[in-house]
């Protein structure tokens, strides 16, 4: 009689989703310190924003749309509820501009760019450029969001110069970021 082995199969999505969290996390914390360039500061979170497109594509790419969903809703509050805490620590109110503005533009360019590469892989054979080119675009939404809802703070002396040097570099950073996801396998 031959003995069945039941494999068991280690669902490790929640180490990823931790990531995604932290990353998260630490994308807020880095926005206080800042690199000068042609006299703009550039906040170092910048290099970090491509990854956090990353995870939420690799977490759909190997378990599922699902799975990525609840992650951009558990990082998004964990988020949420590190700025809170964070704010009291410090004996500072909770500005609810600056909550809303990093929240809004993290959550829906999380889920215009999962939206937009689910079509890809779905309806494509899922090639460079067209991954490339989503994250750029999630990427200007997160900015376009944040600044939509920052709209009131922005004072606009050099505010386009910031901005097209954050997004120059951020095309830069995506292209090694969409390399790695091209060449990452589908499923378990």
């Amino acid at each position: 009689m031959k003995k069945k082995q039941l494999e068991t199969e280690y669902n490790d999505c929640w180490i990823y989703v931790l990531l995604l969290t932290t990353l998260t996390i630490l994308i807020q914390s880095l926005k206080s310190y800042t690199i000068t360039i042609k006299g703009c500061a550039i906040s170092y979170n910048i290099f970090l924003i491509p990854g956090i497109y990353y995870l939420t594509n690799f977490i759909c790419k190997k378990y599922d749309y699902k799975k990525s969903v609840a992650a951009i809703a558990i990082s998004g509050v964990a988020f949420v509820g590190f700025m809170v805490a964070m704010e009291f620590a410090l004996g500072r109110g909770i500005v609810l501009s600056n909550l809303v503005g990093d929240f809004c533009g993290y959550v829906v360019s999380q889920f215009v760019n999962l939206m937009i590469y689910v079509f890809i892989m779905n309806n494509t054979r899922s090639p460079f450029i067209l991954i490339y080119l989503n994250y750029l675009f999630s990427i200007i939404v997160y900015y376009m969001i944040y600044t939509l809802i920052y709209l009131n703070l922005v004072i606009l002396d050099g505010y386009w110069l910031k901005y097209f040097i954050t997004i120059g570099i951020e095309v830069v950073l995506c292209f090694p970021v969409a390399l790695i996801d091209k060449h990452t396998k589908r499923g378990r």
